[in-house]
């Protein structure tokens, strides 16, 4: 009886974690329910990749077992070669196999990083749109140039059409991540980098935060509303409604820290905003980051 009570003592608390943990696997493991072409290049990666390093790490583990119960001391059947120090075929295996996979996963890592590099625009036949995204503390602000509206923390677009994505910060660096659409990228204040992405299916999608920016991070989320052209049509009319106007004015208030920031629209936007918040960093210039290599160029 004893036995059984202090079972039943580990057990239940045991129960709850896992139901705890259960609960939260959609968003846990939203890289693996991918919503577009990228997300579902990247998941078919982190799988391909997954399953080939298990293919050492499994049989290392059975092996292990199996040689600790083989050559246990009680099991007096076992081979025992106290002079045994070499096998050939062994070397092979341990050698050969780990350099097989290396040499493979090297070739998908190089050919994948050139077929999703975030600068690399996704051919379509449908026009993208473009969105100029600013990173502040601790919420995200997002531009239209091509409507003049703009966002915070609410980002829509037309399923089936390419994103292109203009990227910055106006705070201290932060990293722009949507898991189901694929592919996060930091945003660094005074430079710009670029992202494409495309939604195939209709629906919210959250987008987070991925790089730890200060007490307001673990809000600083938004959605991401991927709708048909005549749904986000309706939204950009929702937009323009607003009595808000993004003037300058208007900006350096919403670039004040706020935490769980609602969601804003703006009616219009101050012309070159998103290049005049680069450029306050760079006396006048436009930095652009490519975070694939690590490089700067700079525009005038």
């Amino acid at each position: 009886m004893t036995n059984r009570k202090a079972l039943k003592r580990w057990l239940i608390p045991l129960g709850s974690g896992l139901t705890v943990l259960l609960s939260g696997c959609s968003g846990n493991f939203a890289l693996l329910d991918p919503k577009g072409s990228i997300g579902v290049a990247e998941k078919s990666l982190i799988t391909t990749a997954t399953v080939t390093m298990l293919a050492v790490v499994v049989p290392v583990i059975i092996l292990t077992l199996w040689f600790a119960y083989r050559y246990r001391a009680s099991n007096r059947n076992a081979t025992y070669a106290p002079k045994w120090a070499h096998s050939t075929a062994i070397e092979v295996v341990v050698w050969g196999i780990p350099a097989a996979i290396i040499l493979f996963l090297a070739i998908l890592t190089w050919r994948t990083t050139h077929e999703l590099d975030p600068y690399q625009p996704i051919q379509s036949n449908v026009k993208p749109i473009n969105v100029e995204v600013v990173a502040l503390d601790w919420k995200w602000l997002f531009i239209y140039p091509d409507l003049g509206i703009a966002s915070v923390n609410q980002l829509a677009v037309p399923v089936g059409t390419p994103v292109n994505f203009r990227i910055t910060s106006d705070s201290v660096m932060n990293s722009f991540f949507i898991p189901q659409l694929g592919t996060q990228i930091y945003a660094m204040a005074g430079m710009q980098t670029r992202l494409h992405l495309i939604a195939d299916h209709a629906g919210q999608y959250e987008g987070i935060s991925s790089n730890f920016s200060g007490k307001g991070f673990s809000d600083m989320k938004f959605n991401t509303l991927a709708t048909s052209q005549q749904d986000f049509d309706a939204w950009v009319q929702k937009v323009k409604a607003s009595s808000t106007q993004l003037s300058m004015d208007q900006y350096a208030t919403v670039a004040q820290p706020s935490e769980k920031a609602p969601v804003q629209y703006f009616s219009t936007v101050a012309p070159k905003l998103f290049n005049n918040i680069i450029a306050k960093y760079n006396n006048g210039h436009v930095t652009e980051f490519n975070d694939a290599s690590c490089g700067t160029k700079v525009k005038g």
